[in-house]
């Protein structure tokens, strides 16, 4: 018989957290994480109330400062928050908007149009989550302060310290993160905080972000400013490849509110790249506005190959995949009032928008196609190309189809699959060269891993369409090993192994297979990639054996470490690993295959556009980009294996 447990509960148990309490005790609701991902979103928070001012048409520059002492300051020169009383709080809106949740110009009543920022508790979340908070505006010609201190309590509070032009108005917010919240890191990287200001510039035209870096000897100061604001951004990222078509095409328009603008470029590459943003947020998974746009490029291709004899009267229409291939786009929507969704609330779901997307584009692209016969020819041909390709892979996409378990065991004599059927358990390691493959069969679990040695390099997929790798047998054997399909048959479900790891020397040769196949998997099976289902094995470099003791470490520094940490006197031999192919089945397995002793490295896709810009310099078509990557780059090789 269960003991009985007194159960006690009423509203004496109901915590009740004041202010920016609750804030500081769950930071990872209001920022995500309390990592560094967290600590950067922070400065987005505040530049953000100054991106609002510039939609509303009174801001033109951004200053963003990185301290000496790593806090973050934030100038703009727009209207300057409101220094008067708030008749509901009977306290400066400035202190108003610094220590309550969910104040600000951005929930109706006039303030602001469209703003930015998913939640709009910005800045009251940034004052709760740093050690101290400084504001200043600028206004009526004067200079207002206020400071707050730990959990965002307002020390001194709004007062007048000096008098200023007439003309200078603005907001400058200076904070330091608390370390008691951030304990990962207070510091912030620059690169990181980079490439979030260019994307704002481009998406703002002709903003002016001043980003600066004091902390070094020498500071660093960049300035962002894009007077062609979104078709500069296709520009960027089409830096590297090859158009087919010198002018981008831009167009705009607004409808009830809503405003579309969308900016694109076709290359001579096969990958389709379009990037989506509502009020400068970046919507991963897409949304309405992307939808509609995408719905309209199909159908206004369409109708113009019909009506200019590319296509003939029995050919079977254009699909959405032909008439993308090689595009890059960006697609930008301002909305009063956008409702996002998804599982990252980054998609848009506002249901009115499909159409006025729609609408924009197909007007803007059909004048445009009308107007410039010589590109919409150029556009229409990589179009009908790309649908010659698409029913050669779909004969060749049949050779990958699995038949049964029994074409599984051994198919092509390559694989050899693990007993178990449980994906989640299941693993494949993707060997390079026969000698290490042999190894790897002889030294694996049969029951949970599978072993797939590859002969060679496979092709380089960033300067192939998908029948071309289609053809290619290598390429073959690993989507059929997957089980996933490819292309439009794709299906993440049918995954026959929870991990698949890529275990190649660590030489040149070895790293040169790594990124061929993560090349492959980026381009063609990237949700596998951001699902976090590819790992890179990571064999040791040297083997240190003292006594009975046998350390296996993977670079100089693991080795220098552990051999600090030995007692003085200790007899010690440290060898140099061999390559996979020179090692035996026990010693693979103990050192690289093991799941108790290994070592694995998850790849994963942080921010698909400056993955695609890398993929794209390092294995694309053109040559220079990448000897420029390979020369600034060059400073940093310490052990170079040829």
């Amino acid at each position: 018989m269960q003991e009985n447990k007194e159960q006690h509960y009423d509203a004496s148990d109901i915590q009740v957290l004041e202010g920016l309490e609750a804030v500081r005790k769950r930071p990872g609701m209001y920022i995500g994480s309390t990592s560094s991902t967290g600590l950067h979103h922070l400065v987005w928070e505040i530049v953000d109330n100054a991106i609002d001012e510039s939609l509303a048409g009174y801001c033109d520059d951004i200053e963003i400062i990185i301290n000496k002492d790593n806090s973050v300051t934030v100038k703009d020169d727009g209207r300057g928050i409101p220094t008067g009383v708030h008749a509901k709080t009977g306290i400066s809106t400035v202190e108003t908007v610094y220590t309550v949740l969910h104040a600000g110009g951005k929930f109706g009543g006039g303030g602001y149009k469209v703003s930015g920022g998913l939640h709009g508790v910005g800045a009251s979340v940034v004052n709760a989550l740093s050690s101290w908070v400084e504001v200043k505006v600028y206004q009526d010609s004067k200079v207002h302060f206020i400071r707050f201190e730990k959990g965002g309590h307002t020390v001194e509070p709004l007062k007048v310290i000096d008098n200023c032009s007439p003309d200078r108005t603005g907001t400058t917010v200076t904070f330091k993160p608390d370390p008691e919240i951030f304990k990962e890191t207070t510091v912030f990287d620059y690169e990181i905080l980079k490439q979030r200001v260019r994307e704002l510039a481009f998406l703002n035209k002709g903003l002016r972000i001043i980003l600066v870096d004091d902390r070094d000897i020498e500071p660093r100061k960049e300035t962002f400013v894009y007077e062609g604001g979104i078709s500069e951004y296709v520009k960027y990222l089409n830096k590297g490849k090859t158009p087919i078509h010198e002018q981008i095409v831009h167009l705009s328009g607004e409808e009830d509110g809503i405003s579309v603008e969308v900016a694109m470029q076709y290359n001579t590459g096969y990958t389709a790249n379009i990037y989506s943003f509502t009020n400068n947020i970046n919507t991963h998974e897409g949304g309405t506005h992307e939808d509609g746009v995408k719905r309209a490029l199909t159908r206004i291709i369409n109708n113009y190959a019909k009506k200019n004899k590319f296509l003939k009267d029995n050919d079977s229409p254009l699909t959405g995949d032909d008439v993308r291939e090689g595009i890059t786009m960006i697609i930008s929507c301002k909305h009063p009032d956008p409702q996002f969704e998804g599982q990252t609330k980054t998609k848009l779901g506002n249901s009115e928008v499909r159409k006025i997307a729609d609408d924009v584009f197909s007007e803007g692209f059909e004048r445009f196609l009308l107007e410039n016969p010589d590109e919409a020819k150029q556009i229409m041909e990589k179009a009908m190309t790309a649908a010659r390709a698409r029913v050669a892979a779909k004969k060749a996409r049949e050779l990958t189809r699995r038949k049964g378990d029994l074409d599984v065991i051994n198919f092509g004599g390559k694989l050899v699959d693990c007993k178990d059927k449980d994906p989640s358990v299941c693993e494949i390691f993707l060997v390079e060269g026969d000698s290490a493959g042999g190894s790897a069969i002889k030294g694996r679990n049969s029951m949970t891993q599978a072993i797939l040695p590859l002969r060679g390099k496979i092709l380089n997929v960033e300067k192939a369409r998908l029948d071309r790798a289609l053809s290619n047998e290598e390429i073959r054997t690993i989507i059929t090993a997957f089980g996933t399909g490819i292309g439009e048959e794709f299906d993440l479900s049918k995954l026959r192994y929870d991990k698949i790891i890529i275990m190649t020397d660590a030489d040149v040769d070895g790293s040169h297979i790594r990124v061929l196949l993560l090349t492959l998997f980026y381009r063609f099976f990237r949700p596998i990639v951001e699902a976090g289902h590819v790992y890179a094995a990571q064999p040791p470099l040297f083997c240190i054996k003292h006594g009975k003791t046998i350390k296996y470490v993977l670079n100089e520094e693991e080795r220098d470490e552990y051999l600090a940490s030995l007692k003085e006197n200790t007899k010690y031999d440290i060898m140099r690993m061999k390559g996979l192919g020179e090692m035996d089945a026990e010693e693979l397995n103990e050192t690289t295959m093991d799941i108790n002793t290994r070592v694995l490295r998850k790849i994963t896709v942080d921010d698909a556009m400056a993955a695609d810009a890398i993929f794209n310099k390092l294995m694309g078509e053109e040559v220079e980009p990448r000897r420029k990557f390979i020369e600034e780059n060059a400073v940093y090789v310490e052990n170079l294996d040829v």
